[in-house]
């Protein structure tokens, strides 16, 4: 088992309804005898702290939307049974993961898996089982490919691209749902994700983004999410706070589109975008405009429900 010593306590607080709940912090320590303590909500962060202090959990799992509120709310003594903290279902910035680790003296895992894969592709392991960067080592028996975005023709290993799967944990296709079945299975049996990333040479998996977040402008693809690390870099080192925002896409008459940031805190917005252009960040990839919101919508999976901001944007 490894991570997993006598005193081993999961922290069970994710919706049951989605994969990452139902199988790694509800099946996984059923099965492997681990024992769990339950909370209804990982929203709930107030109950979240009270059970992580009083039952010594030394597993964390979320993702990093969740993960958020314990960062912003706990103290570092609140943290000090925690050994691991693990996470998943959208990606985490350096910055978030630095934090984490000096805040509880910690490791924070991080891995990668769709409910399409049941559902883990890969998953970071402490020290030697890590690469900085990547969602961790794909495992065993699983294959993995990428294709180009709009030809779909195989790239080179450590190109990226489209990211495809094939092995035991795919599924077999959407129930009752052929159209849709066919778009994303190929008549070889790969995955076609939406994600885009890359494997390297030593199968470290490394993710870009969805498809559906990056941006076409002046003929090039723009990925939100490495704008909006980039940002939260900037702003976590003006303050303590962690802030919740977003890069959108908006039609533009001239490129297409336009960038929007969107967030739920005031922001500097001039000098944001110059010390994005001091970062060396291209001018394509600063936002044009700013707008301030008063809370960024969270489905119940913990993911930002872009379709919600989207709504918000004027």
């Amino acid at each position: 088992m490894g991570l997993f010593d006598k005193d081993a306590k999961i922290l069970a607080n994710l919706p049951l309804f989605h994969s990452f709940g139902f199988t790694v912090s509800t099946c996984f320590p059923l099965l492997y005898n681990i024992p769990f303590v339950t909370v209804p909500s990982p929203l709930d962060v107030k109950s979240g702290l009270h059970a992580i202090q009083k039952e010594r959990i030394t597993f964390l799992l979320g993702t990093p939307t969740f993960l958020r509120g314990f960062l912003n709310k706990g103290k570092s003594e609140d943290f000090e049974s925690i050994r691991y903290v693990v996470a998943g279902a959208e990606k985490t910035e350096s910055s978030f993961k630095k934090k984490w680790e000096e805040f509880a003296n910690c490791s924070y895992l991080e891995g990668y898996g769709l409910t399409e894969t049941s559902p883990v592709i890969s998953f970071n392991l402490p020290k030697e089982g890590s690469r900085e960067g990547s969602v961790g080592h794909l495992f065993s028996d699983i294959e993995c490919k990428t294709i180009h975005p709009e030809t779909r023709e195989d790239l080179k290993v450590g190109e990226s691209g489209l990211l495809c799967f094939r092995g035991p944990n795919i599924f077999s296709g959407y129930l009752n749902d052929f159209e849709k079945t066919n778009e994303v299975l190929t008549k070889e049996n790969w995955f076609v994700t939406g994600d885009i990333g890359y494997l390297d040479q030593d199968d470290f998996l490394f993710i870009k983004g969805r498809l559906s977040r990056f941006s076409k402008i002046g003929g090039e693809m723009v990925p939100h999410e490495t704008i909006e690390a980039n940002i939260k870099q900037i702003l976590s080192n003006q303050n303590d706070g962690e802030t919740s925002l977003v890069v959108m896409g908006q039609p533009d008459p001239n490129k297409g589109e336009q960038l929007v940031l969107v967030s739920d805190q005031e922001i500097d917005f001039l000098e944001l975008r110059k010390k994005l252009s001091e970062n060396g960040l291209p001018n394509l990839w600063i936002p044009k405009k700013v707008q301030k919101i008063d809370q960024i919508p969270i489905l119940p999976t913990g993911k930002i429900d872009i379709q919600g901001v989207k709504k918000l944007i004027v």
